[in-house]
């Protein structure tokens, strides 16, 4: 595997899609930071996550 991104970021939301999965968000709301790193990702219902929560996103290629 290849890391192409790894980095650290505070949950904005946290959103109930479904009955099995939920999805969590980040997001610039000005659209005006260059380097800020927007996500929203669908995980599955039962996690422990909520808004103000730091995680760490990675991207890699397999």
């Amino acid at each position: 595997m290849v890391k192409i991104l790894e980095f650290e970021s505070e949950i904005e939301f946290v959103a109930d899609i479904n009955d099995h999965k939920d999805c969590l968000m980040s997001q610039d709301p000005t659209q005006e930071t260059p380097n800020a790193l927007w996500y929203n990702i669908d995980i599955p219902k039962g996690h422990i996550l909520k808004a103000g929560d730091r995680v760490r996103i990675t991207v890699e290629k397999i």
